[in-house]
């Protein structure tokens, strides 16, 4: 007698109500927290720091350095915290970056005089710089699939681009409502929950064969990376034909040659070449670059153009950006879903022509421009294009050089099968 067929389990989880939800997309939660606090550490606290000058009393000369020596120890030491992530387990790295992150916040927090506000944002920037790679080489290591990868990075650049927005915003309300010094006590409140879902989500693997750290690489790199910020910030004060000046313009990108030509010769490589020279991440790592430093000067600036030429209060002057959070949520999201169908080129290069356009507007700005003439067109198209860069940015540079990879191996199989007995082919 024909025995019965057994009815087949779930697919999925939505064929099992109680189905546990995927730990993958838990870890993506966590990496994206901890990616929010670095990114909104850099824009939070330009909305305090007019209030932060005013408390602790420094200089119109020297509060650059409030954003700057973040810059220099971030910038500076972003390769080398990505080769200590491979190095080690990158669970723990991620951990440390953020406890240190953590702690580094609360000294800003508790600083008393100008020189502790600055040590403290540049340990800021030493935790950050161990701690961007390491979560950037989760998310990666997380989702292998090409297309959960594609959904998981295009959360991560929202997160990334619209971070920075929601930080201006962030920043005025506590500055405003409690005090400048909670701009730096709240990424204590983001590193503790990332530390906590780290804990119990993030697995610990340690890799098979240990890389070796690069030391001519790791010195030439920061160093050159160094002398180049710190000579375009030492300009503001000193002016472009001071010798300090023109020696760090000099040095910095001389030093960068030389990193090159080390990497070239180098077993270990910090940054091998091959992950710059591919046309496709390439440029999308130069897009963000620019970007970014666009984006940076623009807050800073329309910062103190609203509290202190237009009188706008903290509050105000956060949700005044809120337009610019908005337009990047949507260019994001359509970016995302049109990048298969359009190609990155012609979306990245309109994102740069919308940014490129709002910011020549802004340079029209007067002391007695309205916001609705003056600055809210500019805002909302700058969220439209820097939208559509990041996205669209961090999704191609993930995948192109997967794709080249596999069209590389399809080329060297068909030469293979052509000539089986060729010396490296398989037979």
């Amino acid at each position: 007698m024909a025995q019965p067929i057994a009815s087949p389990g779930p697919r999925n989880a939505q064929d099992h109500p109680t189905a546990p939800a995927d730990p993958r997309w838990l870890v993506l939660v966590v990496v994206a927290v901890a990616q929010l606090t670095v990114v909104l550490d850099g824009t939070v606290v330009n909305i305090a720091l007019p209030s932060a000058q005013h408390a602790l009393g420094f200089s119109n000369n020297d509060r650059q350095w409030v954003v700057t020596c973040y810059a220099l120890a971030f910038g500076s030491l972003l390769l080398l915290g990505g080769r200590i992530g491979d190095m080690f387990s990158r669970k723990w790295v991620f951990i440390t970056g953020l406890a240190g992150f953590a702690v580094a916040s609360a000294i800003g927090g508790a600083a008393v005089s100008f020189p502790m506000l600055v040590a403290a944002r540049t340990l800021q920037g030493v935790f950050g710089a161990l701690l961007a790679p390491a979560a950037l080489g989760t998310l990666t290591s997380t989702f292998t699939d090409q297309r959960e990868r594609g959904r998981a990075f295009a959360v991560f650049g929202a997160v990334a681009s619209g971070g920075a927005g929601v930080g201006l915003i962030l920043g005025g309300v506590l500055t405003q409502y409690l005090s400048w010094r909670y701009t730096m006590y709240v990424n204590v409140v983001f590193t503790a929950f990332a530390i906590a879902g780290a804990l119990a989500w993030i697995r610990s693997i340690r890799p098979a064969t240990q890389p070796r750290l690069d030391w001519p690489g790791t010195v030439l790199a920061s160093a050159g990376l160094f002398l180049i910020v710190f000579g375009f910030s030492r300009a503001e004060t000193a002016g472009w034909a001071a010798p300090l000046t023109l020696t760090c313009l000099v040095a910095g990108p001389l030093l960068l040659a030389a990193f090159v030509a080390a990497e070239r010769r180098s077993a270990h490589p910090l940054l091998p070449l091959r992950v710059i020279l591919d046309r496709t991440r390439g440029g999308s790592y130069a897009m963000l670059g620019l970007s970014g430093i666009a984006l940076f000067g623009v807050f800073l600036f329309l910062t103190y153009y609203l509290q202190e030429v237009k009188g706008y209060s903290p509050v105000t002057s956060g949700l005044l950006f809120l337009p610019f959070v908005g337009g990047i949520l949507v260019t994001s999201t359509v970016s995302t879903v049109a990048l298969p169908r359009v190609g990155p080129r012609a979306l990245i290069a309109s994102g740069l022509l919308l940014s490129t356009g709002a910011m020549a507007y802004l340079t029209q700005l007067t002391v007695t421009s309205s916001y609705a003439a003056g600055i809210l067109p500019a805002v909302i198209v700058m969220g439209l294009g820097f939208g559509m860069i990041f996205a669209v940015t961090i999704n191609t540079a993930t995948a192109g050089v997967r794709r080249r990879t596999r069209a590389w191996l399809r080329r060297w199989s068909t030469r293979c099968s052509r000539s089986a007995g060729r010396s490296g082919c398989p037979r």
